[in-house]
């Protein structure tokens, strides 16, 4: 998993409910935030949710920090 935007949000993953829909949104809530644009956000969950519950968390982690 590549970041592909070289763009990371402020976010604890550790720690938060780890169901994969409130991750996501958890993610897109914070990104938003941060002044990221809809179609960055989209970006990322597309890619979150192209795999299994393990892609989705490593691709959460790469664009976090």
């Amino acid at each position: 998993m590549k970041n592909k935007l070289n763009k990371t949000i402020n976010l604890q993953l550790e720690g938060l409910d780890g169901n994969a829909w409130s991750l996501l949104g958890t993610f897109a809530g914070q990104a938003k935030k941060e002044d990221w644009t809809d179609d960055e956000i989209g970006k990322v969950l597309q890619e979150a949710r192209s795999g299994d519950y393990d892609h989705l968390l490593q691709t959460l982690i790469e664009y976090t920090n």
